[in-house]
């Protein structure tokens, strides 16, 4: 007994000791990285929940949101650059016509336009044709000259100079009454396009109702403008006026906002987030955070 007590003895405050000691050592080595641990650790957090892009004046003229109309011409940079030729691409031409071999259009909306008229055809709707795409300012010159103020507009100043704007007709009657047009008018939006200049927004669009012109804007937008029935016009000072708006399409999730741009500016995103970017062509751009 005498014998177990004298370890006890001598053992017990070894073993404080080394309870003691051990909490010091953690305490010590954050004591030594002092402040540089916690800036460190802050500037971990900090990239990890944004980063910035930057942005110059130039891409506000630049993306699928551009406004186009007699007060917003069409800038060099905001000309798509995949317009091609639809007849020498014969893969982007499946499921629908083309009036003649000159039609051209952006490549990606082509890709996005068979999409929407797999989808269609599925349902039994199948007799689409583009009869007008893409225009440089030389045909679009010669249309207004033809036609006139009325029916077109001058050179630079139609959507059709974008390259993501195109004229969807039906082979079988006019599109106010076919099934392709009326089919489009309920559906379009979830493919990302939109009917341009509907009949009762031609106030606020300056152009009649044309029930074959569609243009891509991309969801979520087409969505948004669907819900709300707003035109491009609407919608973008819908965005200015909330600065950011956040949305839910099919489950996924989304955040659009609007930022005014003067000259060059840092714009914060989430790092890690995807997004897509584009000019309104007239003061700012729209940042959109993508599911």
């Amino acid at each position: 007994m005498k014998k177990w007590f004298f370890l006890l003895v001598i053992l017990l405050p070894l073993g404080c000791e080394a309870i003691q000691q051990e909490p010091q050592v953690v305490i010590g080595e954050y004591s030594k990285a002092g402040d540089q641990a916690q800036e460190a650790v802050s500037q971990t957090k900090h990239q990890t929940k944004a980063q910035t892009i930057k942005v110059t004046k130039s891409q506000i003229y630049q993306g699928n949101l551009l406004l186009v109309n007699k007060q917003y011409p069409v800038r060099q940079e905001g000309v798509t650059a995949d317009v091609a030729n639809l007849f020498q691409h014969k893969e982007l031409v499946k499921g629908y016509g083309l009036l003649d071999k000159t039609i051209r259009l952006s490549q990606g909306v082509a890709q996005k336009f068979q999409t929407m008229v797999d989808a269609a055809a599925k349902e039994g709707v199948r007799h689409f044709m583009i009869s007008s795409g893409y225009r440089d300012n030389q045909e679009q010159g010669r249309l207004y000259k033809s036609m006139g103020a009325d029916y077109a507009l001058p050179a630079g100043y139609s959507e059709h100079n974008l390259g993501l704007s195109l004229d969807i007709g039906s082979t079988q009657t006019e599109m106010n009454r076919a099934p392709e047009g009326k089919w489009l008018q309920k559906n379009a939006w979830a493919y990302g396009f939109i009917l341009r200049y509907p009949k009762d927004k031609t106030e606020i669009t300056g152009i009649q109702y044309e029930p074959w012109h569609f243009r891509y804007v991309g969801l979520p937008h087409s969505a948004i403008m669907q819900e709300k029935n707003f035109t491009l016009e609407q919608y973008l000072d819908f965005l200015k006026e909330q600065k950011t708006i956040s949305t839910t399409v099919e489950g996924k999730a989304y955040e659009v906002s609007y930022y005014p741009v003067s000259g060059n500016t840092s714009i914060p995103v989430p790092a890690g987030r995807r997004y897509e970017r584009s000019g309104n062509n007239m003061d700012g751009v729209i940042v959109t955070l993508l599911p």
